[in-house]
């Protein structure tokens, strides 16, 4: 369980990125993908693009993108379209709204989806154009400010109109929203590189019954996709989407929804009863884990993981928690059904009674960027996330507290700001750069999530691993052989034996040096379902307390007055393979891997130190950077 601080270039290539031999890998007989919803294939042809791995490589994008066709960045002076939105994402500067470039510092993603709202999709974007029959209508006339009270005004209106059904008639006219999701697929196919640059098209279902956040992106598989997305003004419910896309499968347009801001649900997104009022049964069970494979766990308005009350004997809990409504003030009261960790510890109990996981999750991050700027999260890099509404720092009150502002009608925008975080990324394992091997890595769930940095994760387990699989060249391959990846189900072994799981991490080069790897433990016990967090993997030395579970601290810290962090502190790469101590293989339960940075400067504390003031009091001065792997289930013999 030693974490190391450093290791050969070979065994970090081997271990993070796969072998370069071509052979497949083999899994023993204990070991299974996941199975509740039907397999997304990676490319049979024998032509391989460049890069081509059997053992997989990491890759990193954004599945969370706004540009100028969804309504709310409009509002927010947002002009840029999906094709700046493919060119920020590989490296190209755009304009930002607030009249300043932008460009990513820590290089081009591999890939991108751009997912602008569904409803009334474009329409503000053509209400602004003079020729437009939209133009000329009074409710049009006030969406176009150029301060962020304006544009904060403006879009208070259209959403207040748009949950209410009192837009004007014309903004739901078909002809609009089938051009915007037109220029979609259009910037996606101009984009789309194999081996460099995966597209991959989307759009965001953006439900919210009483203000109370259901959103979904859908991404498809392909090029192939329907006339027009299904939005939640045609119903609100999320199970006639699902519904929708089993027939979009029907017709062979693959897809997959992906929830996400769970924190805003109050409780709604993981619920135990249906829209309907009706309890989850089998069939919505199905539905569900067969639309959703994954959640998205952490983004800018905040991260889903779980909350200190859902989890008080987490110290790490209490990470970019948000605590309001999307968009409102308004606070939420209801934690549980809003939380991944949670919401995993109710589908073994709903796996039990029903025969059904409707909560078997992978996860990723993504941004929620609306500014056209995909991976635009960077915390000393931040330009904000709406546009003209947050782009400056005396906007968004990450100055100190004497700067805050105030919306009009008491929402307090200091709140609101300030809670957002400089977050998230997605990252899949998959053979290589292409929309069929991303798609197919997105649906069996070997994927991880980040806070930001270029985290690479990879988590195994299984029974018969080599004793050196830690150190061997071909490490990678020999875990697929003889175990399962993230996202997948682990049976029992004959004798009950205890699994071993591999746990592999490597630092953003760009970002800081990490601190501890973690595995995050739930099982059903008596009926109840409980959780526990077991340090395995420390840095600088440092060992694992048998008695906490935890790593000794190592005293990293970070110079608020120049937000340089301490460079002594911290490991490149974090590996071990560790036993669960309190294994029974009677019990269903899930693991997951989550990896922590030392601390560094929050957004808000680099916007303070260029302003020369202090940070603001109000808000954390420092954040711990970290990945999230997809789970694992062990699943008895029943």
């Amino acid at each position: 369980m030693a974490a190391l601080k450093y290791v050969g270039p070979a065994v970090v290539v081997a271990l993070l990125m796969g072998g370069a031999v071509a052979v497949s890998a083999v899994r023993s007989p204990q070991a299974r993908p996941a199975t509740s919803a039907p397999a997304a294939k990676a490319p049979s042809s024998p032509a391989r693009l460049p890069g081509y791995n059997p053992d997989r490589n990491a890759y990193f994008g954004d599945l969370h993108v706004h540009t100028y066709l969804s309504n709310d960045a409009y509002i927010s002076n947002v002009r840029r379209t999906p094709d700046d939105a493919y060119r920020f994402a590989q490296g190209e500067a755009i304009g930002h709204a607030s009249g300043f470039p932008i460009r990513l510092e820590g290089g081009p993603l591999d890939f991108t989806a751009v997912t602008d709202h569904s409803e009334y999709l474009s329409a503000v974007r053509e209400a602004a154009r003079p020729d437009s029959p939209l133009h000329s209508l009074p409710f049009s006339q006030n969406l176009f400010g150029t301060d962020a009270a304006a544009m904060q005004r403006a879009f208070t209106a259209f959403v207040e109109g748009s949950r209410s059904r009192a837009l004007p008639a014309e903004y739901d006219d078909p002809a609009v929203a089938g051009r915007g999701w037109a220029e979609i697929q259009e910037a996606a196919a101009r984009n789309n590189r194999p081996g460099r640059f995966t597209t991959l098209i989307g759009y965001e279902f953006t439900s919210a019954p009483d203000g109370r956040n259901l959103h979904r992106n859908v991404i498809f598989q392909g090029s192939r996709v329907p006339g027009a997305p299904f939005a939640s003004t045609v119903s609100a419910d999320p199970e006639d989407l699902w519904r929708t896309m089993d027939g979009w499968r029907a017709k062979g347009i693959e897809a997959l929804a992906i929830p996400h801001n769970s924190n805003g649900s109050d409780g709604l997104m993981f619920d135990s009863v249906r829209r309907n009022g009706q309890p989850i049964d089998r069939a919505y069970a199905q539905l569900r884990a067969r639309n959703e494979p994954l959640v998205e766990i952490s983004q800018i308005k905040g991260t889903s993981e779980t909350h200190p009350s859902l989890s008080p004997n987490d110290e790490w809990a209490n990470f970019e928690i948000m605590e309001r409504y999307i968009g409102t003030d308004k606070p939420v009261t209801k934690f549980a059904g809003g939380y991944v960790r949670r919401a995993l510890e109710d589908g073994i109990l709903h796996r039990e009674r029903l025969g059904v996981n409707p909560f078997k999750l992978g996860f990723i991050s993504s941004s929620d960027n609306h500014n056209a700027a995909p991976g635009g999260v960077e915390e000393r890099n931040y330009f904000g996330a709406s546009g003209g509404r947050d782009g400056r720092p005396e906007v968004r009150d990450g100055l100190p507290a004497g700067a805050a502002r105030t919306w009009e009608g008491g929402t307090s925008a200091a709140v609101v700001r300030q809670t957002r975080g400089g977050s998230g990324l997605a990252g899949v394992w998959a053979e290589e750069n292409s929309r069929a091997a991303i798609f197919a890595a997105l649906r069996r769930k070997e994927t991880f999530a980040t806070s930001g940095p270029r985290i690479k994760v990879r988590f195994f387990a299984g029974y018969d691993f080599p004793a050196d699989v830690l150190t061997r060249t071909d490490g990678a391959r020999q875990a697929y052989a003889h175990g399962v990846p993230m996202g997948g189900d682990l049976l029992p072994a004959a004798g009950a034996r205890s699994p071993k799981f591999l746990v592999w991490a490597v630092r953003d080069p760009t970002s800081g040096y990490l601190q501890r790897a973690q595995i995050v433990k739930g099982w059903i016990e008596n009926g109840v379902a409980r959780e526990r967090v077991f340090d395995v993997a420390c840095a600088d030395g440092l060992k694992v307390d048998p008695a906490t579970a935890r790593c000794a601290a190592n005293g990293a810290d970070v110079d608020l007055k120049t937000c340089q962090p301490d460079r002594f502190k911290g490991d490149v790469e974090l590996r071990a393979v560790w036993s669960d101590p309190a294994f029974d293989a009677r019990q269903r339960a899930f693991y997951y891997v989550r990896v922590l940075e030392n601390p560094s400067c929050r957004w808000s504390t680099w916007d303070a130190l260029r302003n020369g003031t202090p940070p603001n009091p109000r808000l954390p001065a420092t954040v711990m950077e970290r990945a999230w792997s997809s789970p694992i289930w062990f699943e008895p013999r029943v």
